[in-house]
């Protein structure tokens, strides 16, 4: 031992009589920098519980927890950010990715507590002195870690486009998906709000990976029509993404298009269907639509034979009769058939439920039907005149444009409504060399047609007619003499909106060529009147909506003939469910 060993305690003792450098209570009384990162704070109805601030968090000291009185809704997990001031570095990471930008921190540094279950609070749940400060540190357009534009797509012109029915939209470079996939903070807000509930971060995860046989395998784990959807979905996921609060949501259905689109060559080696024991049930599906097809592809991965029955001469329902091919050409509908087909579904087209066969032998054959058979019949205005030649329901339209009809409808078109489908009228009028005028007795806001739709509608020259309804249409020299009335918004009705109401004298005539009418589709009766199943009172099959079960045991509805007419990925849903449900049914669970 040295004898500096034995010295040193010396010196540390002499310490215990000097002045000390510590203070005896601390300072209360001197404020921090304005700019000085404090205790947190959170604005709860900003806050949408993503978990980004607890994911990059390095050290720990963030959670996610729940709290009393915060409700879970779609895009809001309910879940809000606990903070251990234990852990806690104050390197404002947490505030500098928070997506909404709810998160901050006060200048606040005093908080003198005996407690120390004290020093994990939950900022703007347990109320504290600096929740409303103003002050303290906040992210900046400088400072947020996430790029709030999207990257863009290639698309043909509008002056070019309108011109033809060919693929307007052109897909991601690997360049652009890689940009646009970096923007994912991989919440999972968007899984469950898509009603498939595919899974959205791993994916793009493997795009970023640059893994995409990875990612087809994960998109066709749940959505067998994964190609169309990557062109068509209505991406609910998109309106859940959190990034979308300060800058334009990730390019969810765009990232989709970009794997399929690259996988194409290698899909079905990817896709191949490893041999499954088959169980020896039979199951029938009537209607070769997005919600009977998805159906079949699963059941037959559970093992069980699988027949659908469309009454058209190919199989895809609305998607290959209702979506023009400028938004879905008839190839990729086609591709993602044989993948189905390829799983071991047999599709019979041709055959009419009722006519070729009856409803009562398909369920007397098989140990569980399945019915989606969609809504297929389109309706028109009850005004006087809509039975003329030059007036068409918006379905019949699509549908003739589906098989490959142009049809001269004329200079001037004028299209009644303002969903989706009077979108696809409108725009599909545009290709036919027509001048087009869209009716909608409703303002804009009140449109359920996607955004995106009516942006693109009006890049090719369509006109909008709001707060306009038709109440008489003529026939004069050869034109259509449309009497139209202006309209206002009342109170709200039954879904929600403002009730429209005429406007006394208003009256006016629009001339035409054509007119569309694109205002609502239902559901044909006949299989439910012979079968013995139960409609609802808006002439709906009834059937419960998490099992998909009738009033008729083993017999199961779902898709638009089920929901209403709904979009795409909703029909895909419910055909998943039903695969579920039926499966569970034929195991005597």
């Amino acid at each position: 031992m040295k004898l500096r060993d034995i010295i040193s305690p010396f010196y540390a003792w002499k310490r215990a009589f000097e002045k000390p450098f510590t203070i005896m209570r601390p300072r209360k009384d001197r404020e921090g920098a304005p700019a000085y990162r404090g205790f947190h704070i959170n604005d709860l109805g900003k806050c949408v519980g993503c978990g980004t601030c607890e994911a990059i968090c390095q050290n720990a000291a963030i959670d996610m927890v729940e709290i009393p009185g915060q409700e879970t809704k779609r895009g809001d997990s309910g879940l809000r950010p606990s903070i251990d001031y234990g852990r806690c570095c104050w390197c404002a990471l947490c505030v500098d990715v928070c997506p909404t930008t709810s998160l901050g921190m006060s200048n606040e540094y005093n908080w003198i507590s005996d407690d120390g279950e004290d020093w994990v609070f939950i900022p703007g749940g347990d109320q504290k002195p600096w929740d409303m400060s103003e002050k303290g540190y906040r992210s900046t357009d400088e400072s947020w870690l996430i790029e709030p534009a999207r990257a863009s797509m290639r698309f043909v012109k509008p002056d070019i486009r309108r011109k033809n029915f060919d693929e307007m939209m052109l897909g991601y470079t690997t360049e652009t998906a890689l940009e646009e996939a970096a923007r994912c903070v991989e919440c999972g807000l968007c899984i469950e709000a898509c009603p498939t509930h595919m899974d959205v971060p791993q994916y793009i995860r493997a795009i970023r990976d640059q893994d995409l046989e990875e990612g087809l395998r994960i998109l066709y784990d749940t959505n067998p029509f994964s190609e169309s959807c990557g062109r068509v979905c209505t991406a609910h996921c998109e309106t859940a993404c959190p990034v979308g609060a300060q800058g334009r949501p990730l390019a969810i259905r765009w990232l989709k298009r970009y794997i399929t689109d690259n996988t194409l060559d290698i899909r079905d080696s990817i896709l191949e269907t490893e041999d499954i024991p088959a169980t020896g049930k039979k199951v029938a599906i009537l209607g070769a639509g997005p919600a009977g097809l998805t159906a079949g592809f699963y059941l037959s991965h559970y093992g069980h034979e699988v027949r659908v029955f469309e009454q058209e001469d190919k199989p895809g329902g609305m998607l290959l009769s209702g979506i023009p091919e400028y938004r879905l050409p008839d190839e990729v509908i086609a591709r993602e058939i044989k993948v189905i087909e390829d799983a071991g579904v047999e599709i019979k087209t041709g055959v009419r439920i009722g006519k070729d066969i009856s409803a009562r032998r398909i369920l007397d054959d098989y140990d569980a039907v399945f019915i989606s058979v969609g809504a297929q019949v389109g309706t028109d205005m009850p005004v006087e005149g809509n039975d003329l030649p030059a007036v068409h329901i918006g379905l019949d339209f699509l549908d003739r444009i589906s098989k490959g009809e142009r049809p001269d409808i004329g200079k001037k078109t004028i299209v009644v409504g303002g969903g989706n489908t009077a979108m696809d009228v409108a725009r599909s009028a545009v290709r036919l060399d027509s001048e087009v005028e869209v009716v909608y007795r409703r303002s804009e806001k009140e449109m359920p047609a996607n955004v995106e739709e009516v942006e693109e509608a009006r890049e090719e020259g369509v006109v909008f007619n709001f707060l306009t309804t038709p109440e008489k249409i003529t026939e004069s020299g050869g034109r259509l003499q449309i009497t139209c009335r202006r309209m206002r918004l009342g109170e709200p009705d039954s879904s929600g909106r403002r009730r429209p109401e005429a406007i006394e004298g208003s009256g006016f005539t629009i001339e035409a060529d054509t007119c569309v009418m694109a205002i609502g589709q239902k559901v044909e009766d006949e299989i439910a009147r012979e079968a013995g199943i139960k409609l609802n009172k808006w002439g709906n099959f009834d059937a419960d909506p998490e099992r998909m079960t009738t009033n008729i045991d083993g017999v199961f509805a779902g898709g638009d003939c089920e929901t209403g007419p709904n979009d795409a990925v909703g029909a895909i849903g419910t055909g998943k469910k039903a695969a579920w449900s039926i499966n569970e049914y034929l195991s005597g669970r």
